[in-house]
């Protein structure tokens, strides 16, 4: 298995965190996590991308603890729904700074600007940019270091229409090279047109982990949408 998560917690308030969570995903799989505002699905995303430390429980990526975090952080790449980039600088200083910080050769920011079409803009501040040219460099970001696991979440969130069949796009490109991908999302149209399991939150418990199919044709599918 890629991921092993063995009772993850992490708790805000009642009812309001992640509950004693467990579960697997083996390499390859695109798995979409839904559920409610608040039910844990970023705090889920967040924990296993480093961004937060857990309560308690054990996660492992590729046989590597968490705790690892430099190892791990070359593992996983993780695109917050708001861009975590420093506004003040320019595209190309940003992943400057993140090559730097977990020890990517500085080249693979020349081939990041590159493949995502930011050669015009790198010496524009983050500031003056659209939500889908930042979501774009956060997206670079992520990949700075060719991660074998991707995090999304809601990927799709404030874009336009042209911006998201791209980042939709770019899910299934990512996907089709091997990469495992866990994403969140409101959308049921985006759901189904992407994913291959599906996790559901409730109140920071993991109450469903099927199939798609089995997913759409659940009552736990009808009330995620009340």
């Amino acid at each position: 298995m890629q991921i092993e998560i063995n009772n993850l917690t992490k708790v805000y308030s009642e009812n309001r965190g992640l509950y004693p969570v467990s579960l697997s995903v083996g390499k390859g799989e695109l798995i979409g996590v839904i559920g409610h505002n608040g039910a844990g699905k970023s705090t889920l995303l967040k924990i296993l991308a480093n961004w937060l430390i857990p309560d308690s429980g054990q996660v492992l990526v590729d046989g590597v603890n968490l705790e690892n975090r430099l190892i791990v952080a070359r593992k996983v790449g993780f695109v917050p729904e708001t861009p975590n980039l420093f506004d003040s600088f320019s595209v190309e200083y940003n992943l400057k700074i993140f090559a730097r910080l977990f020890q990517i050769p500085v080249h693979r920011v020349e081939e990041i600007l590159k493949e995502f079409d930011l050669l015009s803009y790198r010496k524009t501040n983050i500031r003056v940019l659209s939500k889908g040219l930042r979501q774009r460099v956060s997206l670079g970001r992520a990949l700075l270091s060719d991660p074998v696991v991707l995090f999304f979440d809601e990927p799709t969130s404030g874009l336009d229409f042209e911006m998201t069949k791209e980042m939709i796009r770019l899910l299934k490109v990512f996907h089709a090279s091997g990469k495992t991908i866990l994403f969140t999302s409101h959308r049921p149209e985006e759901i189904k047109t992407l994913a291959t399991r599906i996790l559901v939150l409730h109140q920071g418990r993991l109450t469903f982990d099927g199939s798609t199919e089995q997913y759409f044709k659940s009552e736990i599918h009808e009330k995620v949408y009340e």
